[in-house]
């Protein structure tokens, strides 16, 4: 089993409704995003997915919360933008746009250095 992984960043904003302390209030992090991915065998010249294909997937589906206030995004609108929310959001927004022979592995978001959450259906 291959498990490939790639790691990027985008800034937003967001506020934790209904949670008592600092981050019920109006905030923004510069969140870093690990998507990673697992398959069976590789193309024929060695490769499970292109590292750049699978930066392209995750980074398309993080265009729309980039420098946004994601409250204001579906599903956000509706429920709370927790790392935990977003992380889930991004698995399965970015594993419906994998191709056939890859599934996706696990999602993590870090919203700080100290603090992340990782969502894997399985």
């Amino acid at each position: 089993m291959y498990r490939t992984f790639i790691e990027t960043r985008f800034s937003a904003a967001h506020r934790i409704n209904g949670y008592q302390g600092q981050c019920g209030k109006l905030h923004g992090h510069t969140w870093k995003v690990r998507v990673q991915v697992r398959t069976g065998g590789v193309n024929n010249i060695g490769i499970s997915i292109d590292f750049k294909e699978l930066r392209s997937l995750t980074e398309a589906v993080l265009e729309n919360l980039d420098h946004q206030l994601i409250n204001e995004i579906s599903p956000f609108d509706k429920e709370n933008p927790t790392a935990e929310n977003l992380a889930k959001y991004i698995c399965h927004e970015v594993s419906g746009r994998l191709p056939e022979t890859i599934t996706m592995d696990e999602v993590t978001v870090w919203e700080s250095d100290n603090y992340a959450v990782i969502f894997s259906d399985s």
